[in-house]
Order: structure tokens, then C-alpha cells, then sequence
């Protein structure tokens, strides 16, 4: 990849296989702390993922892409964006019917559950489905 003053080269990798890999205007992350957005020449940064909506510009189709990303680690140099992603699916394929039920069961899992363990572990997956629920509302938006 060769780079170029108005670009980032962006590698989106999951635990399962390369989501993306090519070249971006602009990457939005969620990182732990807020949202994120990179340019080029951005101050190097090393930050945890939180479950949201990833986006950027891709240079190719001079679209914004969506993906839902969740866990994981996001690495900044000035002219290179890498996500270290535990899940990462594009916008597009993400499963509305799946997201819903995810929620429901982690909601219920909070009405029924007193142990302290089995409640953080439910309020985590509630997130991430409501994370995952938004980034598809933002899909829907785009068209």
C-alpha cells in the first residue's frame, strides 16, 4: 500500500478473518472512551474498543462504509488506522432478527439474575446488542 498526504491506510481484522483492508479519508472508531476520528497525520494512539459503529471513507468507492465492531484493540499511527477487532461485521450484513433476541435474552437475564457475575455478564451483552441495533439503524439511514 503505498500512502498518499489525503489517506490512511485501514486494516479492519476481526478474530475470524480480514473485514477490510484498503485505503480511507477519515476513520470514526468507538473507542473506550468516547468516539474517535482520524485523519491523516493523527497523533499516534494505542485504545481499547468499545461495541459501536465503526465508519469511514473509503477511498475506492468514495463511500462511508459501516461496520459494527466490539472488543478489541485500535492502533493509530499518523498515516495507518489498524482495528484489532473481536467482532467485526459490515453494516450490511448484520442480523436485526439475531440483535433483537440477544437483547431480549440479556434483558431477561437481568430481571431474573442475583448473582453479581451473571449480571455483569448480562448488562456487557445488552450493550453490545444495542450497540449492534444502532449501527444497523445508521445502515438503514445511509439508504
Amino acid at each position: 500500500m503505498s500512502l498518499n498526504q489525503n489517506r490512511l491506510a485501514l486494516e479492519i481484522v476481526s478474530v475470524e478473518e480480514i473485514c477490510f483492508s484498503g485505503f480511507a479519508g477519515y476513520v470514526i472508531v468507538p473507542g473506550i472512551e468516547g468516539e474517535i476520528g482520524v485523519y491523516p497525520n493523527h497523533t499516534p494512539l494505542i485504545t481499547k474498543i468499545k461495541p459501536g459503529t465503526l465508519r469511514f471513507k473509503n477511498i475506492d468507492s468514495d463511500v462511508e462504509d459501516i461496520f459494527f465492531v466490539a472488543g478489541g484493540i485500535l492502533e493509530i499511527q499518523p498515516k495507518i488506522v489498524t482495528v484489532l477487532a473481536d467482532t467485526a461485521v459490515r453494516g450490511k450484513d448484520l442480523d436485526e432478527q439475531r440483535a433483537l433476541d440477544a437483547k431480549k435474552k440479556a434483558e431477561d437475564l437481568l430481571q431474573s439474575s442475583g448473582d453479581k457475575v451473571t449480571l455483569a455478564v448480562a448488562q456487557s451483552e445488552l450493550a453490545t446488542a444495542i450497540a449492534e441495533l444502532s449501527t444497523i439503524s445508521k445502515v438503514r439511514g445511509q439508504k
